[in-house]
């Protein structure tokens, strides 16, 4: 058994992997660099690659959607660096981050640049490749679950359904500089659509109205869900007309992810119908006692 593999296995509960798996996980080399997705928040949702290739860096470079529970899970000799951004507030600017992944790996240290969600959606992962291409450093990219279908599930809806979305677009609600966002609003507003939007609570005002501008409607359904997979996840269901106000009224902050669509109805359908399903349990079991009660005074 490997290194790797007895880190690996005294993390997953005692579960020694088969040769077959193990064989597939990155070997990470001194001088490279992974970039891993590390989900939308919950721990358990990361995948298999990137425990085990967190558990072989000597460096990690973490943003600030990678909780301290997920960033623990790193070798204790290994430095932790925070390049930590939000919409406002950088620890470090992306072209400093960018330089620090090469400068780490050209002292031959096996650098893992751990990132929220899935590198490669609204994460800057292309860019960071690019920059390590230029500068002759080989990287390795994990897929990360990322933050709508993480969210969307832990909220209690889909993000399709034959009924209701026949297709689902992830859209970024923030676009560099502050820019304007302009987005294709028509093809957005098709009622069998889902839209996520992605850093969107800033322009959510711009949302609504482009999107009712071009005909969707004012009470489309829509789910705002804040720090979603994590204990501290809120999810508020409103309407897209109602929208900004819903977001002032319940003090939402981001990460907060937006989705618009029919299937959010879904999560209160099914919430409803598991009361029901409490109370009868609740109702059965009252009777079991009952008669348990009655027997045992016979």
């Amino acid at each position: 058994m490997s290194e790797i593999q007895e880190a690996g296995s005294k993390i997953m509960v005692n579960v020694v992997l088969p040769s077959h798996i193990m064989s597939r996980i990155p070997q990470l080399q001194p001088g490279q660099v992974a970039l891993v997705g590390a989900g939308p928040g919950d721990p358990g949702l990361l995948t298999l690659n990137a425990l085990m290739l967190i558990q072989q860096a000597d460096v990690l470079v973490c943003d600030r959607l990678v909780s301290d529970e997920i960033a623990a899970l790193k070798p204790a000799k290994a430095e932790l660096i925070n390049a930590g951004k939000s919409c406002k507030e950088h620890v470090l600017t992306q072209e400093q981050t960018n330089q620090v992944l090469v400068d780490q790996a050209k002292l031959g240290k096996r650098v893992v640049r751990l990132k929220g969600g899935d590198p490669y959606i609204f994460g800057r992962g292309g860019e960071e490749v690019e920059f390590l291409m230029d500068h002759e450093i080989e990287s390795i990219i994990v897929p990360g679950i990322t933050a709508a279908s993480g969210c969307s599930a832990y909220a209690g809806f889909p993000l399709t359904h034959r009924d209701f979305a026949q297709s689902v677009t992830l859209a970024t609600g923030h676009i560099k500089h502050d820019g304007k966002l302009e987005l294709d609003w028509k093809a957005l507003a098709s009622n069998d659509r889902t839209v996520v939007f992605y850093m969107g609570l800033n322009n959510a005002q711009l949302i609504s109205d482009s999107l009712q501008a071009e005909g969707r409607e004012a009470d489309t359904p829509v789910g705002l869900i804040e720090r979603g997979t994590t204990l501290q996840q809120r999810t508020v269901f409103t309407t897209l007309g109602a929208l900004p106000q819903a977001i002032i009224d319940n003090g939402l902050k981001p990460p907060t992810m937006m989705i618009v669509g029919e299937v959010v109805t879904i999560a209160e359908k099914n919430a409803k119908k598991q009361e029901k399903i409490n109370a009868k349990k609740a109702a059965e079991k009252a009777v079991r006692n009952s008669e348990e009660n009655n027997l045992a005074q016979a």
